[in-house]
């Protein structure tokens, strides 16, 4: 079978030089735009005091934030309401042309709108601003011209400042898009901060893929029962061998009279005890007292690096409830098979 793939050729210098002026020129404007809304967001008279009472309202809403826009501003809207969702502000989103349709339905009680439109005369939007009118609705719009028709008719409006287009002909939405997608972030974090939003939280809203593995707790991937290896002080260390051969740890926890761990013994610890006569030394003689633990809520990631961060690196970490009783056993292999480190 021929390959049609066009060779490739490197551009000569002349080409070089012109197309990453033409790049830098364009993160050099959009930069320019950031800095701008950077100062606004600063004025509590201007659009840092709107973006305060926005989060405010956006808090205390008993139903959900939609947020609508449409053409470049409905994807910027799309990304908005996905970061939103995921990070404690329930929220959808509704495209303008479809809510003129029946998905205005979906548009309830308790909910607020989010609209993006860059120079807020969106006709598309009128029916769902209308609809925030007619049902007793906040209507909070994000655009660029103060004296816009959705600025005017939204309860907070929220204004960028206007900025030049990186376009050259000052056409594309490249600026502006730029400046919708920081504020809408910037607004998604401060509603996180508001919450009291948690990274425990943020996993439970992500638990595919290998951030949902790094957000996962030893209590999720722990050993419990009876894969526990456990025995006692006096415990002869034949049968301390047999039981950490038959569960395959490489360790053995050893429980108090009151079912509390008192100590330890590693495969390491056993080569140390080679010279002893295992028939009649017991687990208490070669124990350590003080092995490293953790608690059932820290992260398997979190748990990974207390293990690698050893002057000699641990394998397994017993699992202990407050009252020091071992709930469960956390393997290195085990983490690294859940695709966390």
């Amino acid at each position: 079978m021929t390959d049609a793939r066009q060779p490739l050729t490197p551009p000569t210098t002349q080409e070089f030089t012109t197309l990453s002026a033409n790049a830098v020129l364009v993160l050099q404007t959009e930069q320019n735009g950031l800095a701008a809304l950077e100062h606004a967001l600063r004025d509590p008279n201007g659009l840092g005091g709107a973006f305060a009472q926005a989060v405010l309202l956006i808090s205390s809403l008993s139903g959900r934030l939609v947020v609508t826009g449409i053409g470049k501003s409905g994807h910027i809207a799309r990304k908005i309401q996905a970061t939103l969702a995921s990070t404690g502000t329930p929220a959808l989103f509704v495209h303008p042309a479809e809510a003129s349709h029946g998905d205005l339905g979906m548009v309830q009680s308790g909910d607020a709108v989010l609209a993006f439109s860059n120079s807020g005369e969106t006709t598309e939007l009128g029916d769902i601003a209308a609809h925030t009118r007619r049902a007793g609705l906040s209507l909070l719009a994000v655009t660029s011209r103060a004296e816009s028709s959705l600025a005017c008719a939204a309860d907070i409006a929220l204004t960028l400042p206007a900025m030049k287009e990186a376009c050259p002909m000052g056409l594309a939405p490249t600026t502006s898009t730029t400046m919708q997608l920081a504020f809408g972030d910037a607004l998604a974090v401060a509603l996180l901060q508001q919450k009291g939003f948690t990274a425990s939280d943020f996993g439970t809203y992500h638990p595919g893929g290998r951030l949902g593995m790094r957000l996962r707790t030893v209590q999720d991937l722990m050993r419990t029962g009876s894969a526990m290896p456990l025995g006692q002080p006096d415990m002869l260390m034949r049968d301390v061998i047999m039981e950490m051969t038959h569960k395959a740890l490489g360790c053995i926890g050893i429980l108090d009279h009151n079912g509390c761990l008192a100590g330890l013994i590693t495969d390491g610890d056993l080569r140390r005890a080679l010279d002893l006569d295992l028939a009649t030394t017991q687990a208490k003689d070669v124990m350590n007292r003080k092995p490293l633990t953790v608690g059932p809520d820290i992260f398997a990631s979190e748990a990974v690096r207390i293990m690698n961060e050893r002057k000699r690196p641990v394998t397994s970490l017993f699992v202990l409830d407050t009252a020091q009783k071992p709930l469960g056993v956390v393997h290195m292999h085990d983490l690294l098979r859940a695709g966390v480190g």
